[in-house]
């Protein structure tokens, strides 16, 4: 827990205190508008068609990426770090997951299916799932290109030369052979598959609900200082208190 103090601004009477924050809805509204803007932008983007035939390991047996949209013409992927050699998730993944069971329902009800999907063996995605009492779809890619196709796990060649991967639509430096994304794919009528949207880094920003809370208290995320943004994340059933 932060024990970071707080440096307020001025303390003010009510009134010049609604005049301020008049101001600042301003600016909130123009933001707003600027992320409706966006959002429209993102989903004039053209689209590429999926030919490659992945194939996923599931509770239900093997399945296609067709077969994860559930009959639904959407499909939200969140590509959660987790090597087939790694004995849990990874913890700033599990942040953004906690999230994922109470939307995965109001998704289902405008034609969105939500899957998770990394490279661990289904049985160490099953066993890690039940630790952390989530219900959401979780499937594995293990053995399959998929996670290399999408730049969330490093490919042989980039492992076997080390240096710069391919991530975030650039050569860059990255600490782990998995890296977390989420990507989107539409299917027509015809069963033609679409991959419409992918987004990294900084971009999952969008899918923490407890970020977007930090966002609004004083202390904010009270990340200056750590090692890494997330340095202070820990998987929900390993914090101290809380």
């Amino acid at each position: 827990m932060s024990t970071q103090q707080v440096e307020h601004p001025r303390v003010v009477s009510e009134a010049e205190w609604l005049a301020a924050r008049k101001e600042l809805l301003a600016k909130e509204k123009s933001f707003s508008r600027q992320r409706d803007a966006l959002s429209a932008a993102r989903r004039e983007l053209p689209w590429v068609r999926v030919d490659k035939q992945y194939v996923f390991d599931t509770p239900g047996g093997k399945q296609t990426l067709g077969d994860l949209f559930e009959g639904r013409s959407q499909l939200v992927v969140y590509h959660f770090m987790f090597g087939p050699d790694w004995q849990e998730g990874c913890p700033s993944c599990s942040l953004i997951s906690d999230h994922f069971d109470g939307s995965a329902v109001h998704l289902a009800n405008r034609d969105v299916t939500l899957a998770v999907v990394s490279r661990a063996p289904l049985a160490k995605i099953e066993e890690f799932k039940r630790r952390m009492g989530w219900r959401f779809r979780w499937v594995s890619s293990y053995g399959s290109d998929f996670n290399h196709d999408y730049q969330v796990s490093g490919t042989p060649e980039e492992l076997a030369q080390g240096g710069k991967v391919l991530y975030n639509y650039e050569l860059t430096t990255f600490p782990s052979d998995e890296r977390p994304g989420a990507s989107v794919f539409y299917r027509d009528e015809t069963g033609a598959i679409f991959h419409t949207y992918s987004t990294y880094a900084r971009g999952l920003d969008i899918l923490i609900g407890a970020y977007n809370l930090l966002d609004l208290v004083p202390k904010g995320r009270d990340e200056e200082g750590l090692p890494h943004t997330m340095a202070w994340v820990r998987h929900h059933d390993r914090y101290d208190g809380g």
